[in-house]
């Protein structure tokens, strides 16, 4: 009696120039990957990316008169990073000093 498995995974083939492949090469290697496992994590991060730029968000009309009101007062400063931007930058002079 044969047996019908669903297929879990698909193959997907692609043509790379050399030097393409040299660099993903690297890349998966600093990652400590394989190549496939490169590629398939980058692409889906690329897809999920693409679909979060373009999904529609929907709201009543009060939903949406209070988020703009929101986005219309001014910025409150965030300590953190006001300490953050007033630090050198590690090739300033002052970087190494105890703060």
């Amino acid at each position: 009696m044969a047996v019908n498995t669903e297929r879990k995974e698909y193959p997907i083939s692609m043509r790379l120039p050399e030097a393409d492949i040299a660099l993903i090469d690297r890349a998966a290697g600093l990652r400590s990957r394989s190549r496939t496992d490169f590629v398939r994590e980058a692409a889906v991060r690329a897809a999920e990316d693409v679909l979060m730029e373009n999904r529609l968000i929907r709201m009543s009309a009060e939903g949406f008169a209070e988020f703009s009101a929101i986005l219309s007062r001014p910025a409150a400063p965030v300590p953190e990073m006001v300490d953050l931007v007033k630090r050198p930058a590690p090739w300033e002079p002052g970087y190494h000093t105890k703060a």
